[in-house]
């Protein structure tokens, strides 16, 4: 393949699709490949799912990790049983927060909006913000780490949202095309 110059060099994955024009200038754009779509697309659903199934298991206590008399809708706390048991260095402060009302509903509305916008795909930023906040608290009640040093998944997990948002995955098997042309969305723009 040739190309005009060395920085025109084509991505793996990623195909020269057009030029557009934005703001009087000529702007080579690229559509990711169709292997690339659907892998950021089963991302998304993945990570959604993940946050999702979270909130179904703590809501109504399936037995995979809430039994059902830990049911949030029999008067069971979701945060109980992590925060409590979060030690070393922000143990007491995460330990004071297990079992309050607010957090508990700030935990479990936290899961049910980013786990539904990740699965149909729209609000990619917003569900990555609130989902990387999540994800960084989770990873600072769970230090010192037991298995590896630094890396766990709350942080492998985070760094996958990033990617999902800034790759525009929402456009792939999902909404986000549509969601990003609802008025409300054009005129702010973060709630891509």
């Amino acid at each position: 393949m040739t190309t005009s110059s060395s920085h025109d060099v084509p991505l793996r994955g990623v195909r020269p699709q057009t030029t557009v024009a934005v703001n009087g200038a000529a702007v080579r754009t690229h559509a990711p490949s169709r292997a690339l779509r659907y892998t950021l697309a089963a991302l998304r659903l993945a990570l959604g799912w993940t946050f999702l199934w979270t909130f179904l298991d703590k809501t109504f206590g399936l037995g995979y990790a809430t039994p059902a008399e830990n049911a949030w809708i029999d008067g069971g706390s979701p945060t109980t049983g992590y925060l409590s048991g979060a030690d070393g260095l922000f143990g007491d402060a995460f330990n004071d927060l297990a079992g309050q009302g607010w957090a508990d509903w700030l935990f479990m509305l936290g899961l049910l909006g980013i786990g539904v916008a990740l699965i149909l795909g729209i609000g990619m930023r917003v569900a990555a913000v609130a989902g990387v906040v999540m994800l960084g608290l989770m990873y600072l009640a769970s230090l010192p780490l037991d298995t590896n040093p630094f890396v766990d998944e709350h942080l492998v997990e985070a760094i996958a949202l990033v990617v999902v948002a800034l790759t525009s995955a929402g456009r792939y098997f999902g909404f986000g095309r549509v969601w990003e042309w609802l008025p409300l969305v054009r005129r702010y723009r973060w709630l891509v």
